[in-house]
């Protein structure tokens, strides 16, 4: 059966996840391995562990196995052609990729099912017609984070807008609405040189997990 990753993206894009990292010693590139030379072993391990599952994802596409090393604000550099997201929080690592001729970009975000922990946060990345969107959603479904998985799909967001314009994007500067029936949301992009004005999401929360992703199409 297919992860919830899986689903949650589609095609044409591949997918490959992990809700651990296998033991001994990281498999990285010698320039991986030279990156998180100073990291403490945790680190290092999901490190190794999420491009293990970018590498199975791109070979599916017959890409070349390739050292996937983080470049400018951490993302990472893909080989010419493809596009793709990586991310990984406790208990879990993902990767989703696919051809640029297929998907203008992805963006993929994964956290723990839990609260913000700290209640100081939701101001800094919210606005607040967001701040009364969470307030219903937790009056109709009381058992997700409805503030983690905003956050979460503001990474989403960014992490495909990043590589499409280069430059950084605040959290006030996409608005989401989020839709708990279908489990989708709608990023409205604010600043004036936006690819697109609107990014499409899909989410998914169980097993302790809230997944997001945005997908756009060439």
């Amino acid at each position: 059966m297919s992860g919830p990753l899986a689903r949650l993206v589609g095609a044409p894009a591949e997918t490959a996840e992990t809700f651990g990292d296998p033991p001994g010693e990281p498999d990285l590139f010698p320039a991986e391995a030279a990156a998180v030379a100073r990291a403490v072993p945790k680190r290092r391990a999901e490190y190794a562990t999420v491009r293990a599952c970018a590498r199975t994802a791109l070979a599916r596409l017959g890409a070349p196995r390739v050292p996937l090393l983080p470049g400018e604000r951490g993302a990472p550099g893909w080989p010419p052609g493809f596009v793709g997201s990586m991310t990984h929080c406790a208990g879990y690592r993902g990767a989703a990729v696919a051809r640029a001729a297929d998907l203008a970009g992805i963006g993929i975000d994964a956290e723990p099912a839990d609260p913000l922990p700290d209640p100081g946060i939701l101001p800094l990345i919210s606005l607040p017609e967001e701040r009364a969107m969470l307030t219903e959603l937790a009056a109709r479904r009381p058992g997700v984070a409805w503030d983690r998985l905003l956050f979460s799909a503001k990474e989403s967001v960014y992490k495909a807008w990043f590589p499409l314009t280069r430059r950084w994007l605040d959290f006030g500067e996409a608005g989401i609405t989020i839709d708990p029936d279908t489990g989708t949301f709608t990023a409205r992009l604010l600043p004036e040189d936006a690819p697109l004005r609107t990014f499409p999401g899909r989410w998914t929360a169980g097993g302790g997990l809230l997944l997001t992703a945005v997908v756009l199409p060439a």
